[in-house]
This record gives structure tokens, sequence and C-alpha cells, in this order.
């Protein structure tokens, strides 16, 4: 059987914000720029040294009918592959050979045109896929009912909330029959439900369609549980490429670096318009950030962040993932309940001691306006080890069965 993918030496580079020219006079400019033509090889390697790779080098092949994991870290390169592949972004080097049509969810909104109704959009997307208006109208009504946004499918889009924009968005990717979905975890803005509606979704248009699908996550439970394949990057480069659960636990279980703490400088911060995040750390109370955290330990978590939100409520939530992709704790705090100020904010909670096992855990977190609208998602920001203490030959994990092991008060009693 043909692959219906074929990635070959893959590699995007991009340049590291490089500084503005200050305004000058023409002359000023006329000598720059014959300056410039002379001095072609001193740019050329300050340019090299200016930029990363966010793929290098990167092959696999992808048969029909695949549901493929991509993982990694923030910054492994994830999305920009699924870019390329989705023509977005034209690659620095390398060559893909991609065969049918790719419908794909980046991000919130991509492909729709804000001032068109959802309707319009519905059309406007078939319309890009190659589709002709009878075969969009065939399944018209699949996509609302998926969608469930039917009392606003004349409204503008630009009007939608994030949440409906999503349901939208996958609706017309997943049910206008491209011959590859691809699907970043934009997913992350939506309710538990339609979450779990659209993986159920992805793996019938694989089973019961023979489409192919790549998947972008940092939810390993659902990797697991809808992909046959993992593929994991790594600073750009492909380090594993095989089954979902394998690659699951080879990027659980060391694939993927220790991140116990993360500081950004302002070109490189996570986030958006509304929430840039400076600082994350994980550590034990009463130690230095970078100490073993032990199962008697408190930890405490703590970002710093600049919001930019004039008003509402701001809230912070963690989720904490285990090695096997379970999802193990949902903790958080609303900010401030009359609203919270633009500028720089530090949020610190403490977990308490004895509930976590000994292993490796995960924390992703997300900030939400008003306790209705996720304004930010940022996936497996630290990583930490939980140890339990006890020297010994061998891993230094002493995991005991279950997901957590609370530290419970005993007594025994005689009885006659």
């Amino acid at each position: 059987m043909k692959p219906i993918i074929k990635v070959e030496n893959l590699s995007k580079q991009y340049s590291i914000g490089g500084k503005k020219e200050p305004y000058s006079t023409f002359r000023e400019s006329l000598s720059n720029t014959v300056r410039r033509s002379t001095d072609v090889f001193r740019r050329t390697k300050k340019e090299a040294e200016n930029s990363f790779f966010a793929l290098k080098d990167v092959n696999f092949e992808v048969m029909p009918g695949e549901v493929v994991g991509i993982i990694g870290r923030n910054g492994a390169g994830k999305s920009t592959l699924l870019k390329i592949l989705s023509r977005i972004t034209e690659p620095t080097s390398g060559k893909i050979e991609l065969y049918g049509r790719v419908g794909s969810l980046l991000e919130v909104g991509t492909g729709f045109h804000p001032e068109l109704t959802g309707r319009e959009n519905i059309y406007l997307n078939g319309a890009i896929l190659g589709m002709r208006q009878t075969e969009i109208a065939k399944k018209f009504d699949e996509i609302v009912d998926f969608a469930e946004i039917e009392d606003f499918l004349d409204t503008p889009v630009k009007r939608y909330s994030s949440g409906m924009y999503t349901r939208l968005a996958f609706a017309v990717a997943a049910n206008l029959e491209p011959e590859v979905l691809v699907v970043d975890e934009v997913l992350a803005v939506g309710d538990a439900e339609f979450q779990k509606k659209c993986l159920g979704k992805m793996k019938d248009v694989s089973v019961q369609e023979g489409r192919t699908v790549l998947f972008v996550s940092h939810n390993m439970a659902a990797v697991k549980s809808i992909c046959q394949r993992g593929i994991m990057l790594k600073k750009g480069e492909l380090t594993f490429d095989g089954k979902a659960n394998e690659a699951v636990d080879f990027y659980m279980q060391g694939g993927s670096d220790l991140a116990s703490f993360q500081e950004w400088n302002s070109e490189q911060m996570p986030g958006n318009d509304s929430i840039k995040i400076r600082r994350a750390a994980v550590y034990a109370a009463e130690k230095s950030v970078g100490e073993p955290i032990l199962t008697n330990d408190e930890i405490i978590v703590e970002i710093e962040f600049y919001n930019n939100i004039d008003r509402g409520n701001i809230d912070v939530t963690w989720n904490l993932m285990n090695v096997q992709g379970i999802h193990v704790a949902h903790i958080g705090t609303v900010c401030a309940q009359d609203g919270l100020a633009r500028g720089w904010h530090k949020t610190t909670g403490i977990f308490p001691s004895n509930i976590l096992n000994a292993e490796r855990y995960g924390f992703s977190v997300s900030f939400g306006r008003n306790q209705r609208e996720i304004v930010l998602h940022v996936d497996d920001i630290l990583v930490f080890d939980i140890d339990d203490g006890i020297q010994r030959s061998g891993s230094s994990f002493h995991k005991l069965p279950g997901v957590i092991h609370p530290l419970c008060s005993w007594k025994t009693n005689a009885t006659i």
C-alpha cells in the first residue's frame, strides 16, 4: 500500500526577533543599503546565529487510515509540522508528498472569515477543499448537529465565543470528508463533553471511513485511546516513532526533559494578547527549586504572568497528569473576585503532602475569564518527579499500586 503522507528531510528554520532598525534619512538608508550589499557574508553568518530550527531533518511515512499521535513538549515543533502539512507555511528544506484533501483544525478561527456567518463559512471551507456546493449541502445538517450552533447559524462568527468557534471548526474539518484530518490541541478550549465527542469522531473517521488522522496532544490518555501510532518530537527532531503506548511511555519516562522550573524572556514567553507567562515552578515546601521532591513534602506550584484583560475575574487552573496519562488532579483558584488589575501577578498554590505516589508527573495550566471562557492553555508546562526518599539500587521510584498513596492513621485494638 502506498503512503498517504511521506515526509523526507523536512526542516523549518526561523529567525529570532531581530532588532528593528531606527527611522533614518534617505541618505542614511542609501548608505546602509550599499554597506549591506558589500557585507553579505557577515550578514549570512549573523542570521545563522540569530535563528533556530523548529524542525530539523524529520522523516516519516503515514499509511491510509492510520491515527497518529504527535507528542512532545512545548516548542518541540509539533504545531510547525502540522502547519507545513496543511500548507499554511512553507518548509525551509525537505520534501513532502501528500495525497488527498486535508482538513485542518490548528487554532481557533483558522480558515474562517470573521465577517461571514456560520452558514457561509461552512460553504467557504467546503469550496476551499474543492467540494461542489451539492456535496457540501449533503453534509450541512450533519455539521450543524455536531457543532450544536443551530441558533447562531446566521450570526457572523466574529461574535461567537471561543467554544462555539471550536465546535464549528471541528465539525467542518471532520465532516467535509478530507482524506487527511489534522487536529492540533485546540480542543483544549472546549468543554469535557465536547472533547469526548471529538475524540469519538476522530476514531470513527479512521475505523469506519478509512481516513487518516494526525493528532497533536499533551493528553496522553487520549493519545493512547485513539492512536495506533505515536511520533515524538524533541527540539525539532524526531526522537521516537512506534506504537502509541510505547511513545507515551518513552515521553513520560524520560524522553521529555524534566522541567520543574521554567523562565522565559520577553520574546519567548508563552501566551497571547490576554495573558503572558514569565515564570512557572514546582518545588517542595521549605526547599529550593530543583531539590528532590519527596512523597511527604508539601508541593508548591506557582506561576508569574501578565494580565492584559481589563474586565472580568481571572482564574488559574492546574491539571496534573501521571506517567500513565491519568488525570490525577484538577486544582486552581480565582485570582480576584472583583477583577484582576492589568500588570504582573504571581499565583501560588500548595498541594498537600502524603497524597501523591512516587512517580513522574506533568502539570498543564489554563487561564480562564469569569470561570466560563478559557483565554490561554499551556500543556506540559512543568514536568517533575516525586520520590519516596528511600535509597535503593535500580529505579529511584518505589511506586506502590494505585494512582495515589495517602498516609493514613491506623489503630489496632484487641477484641473479645
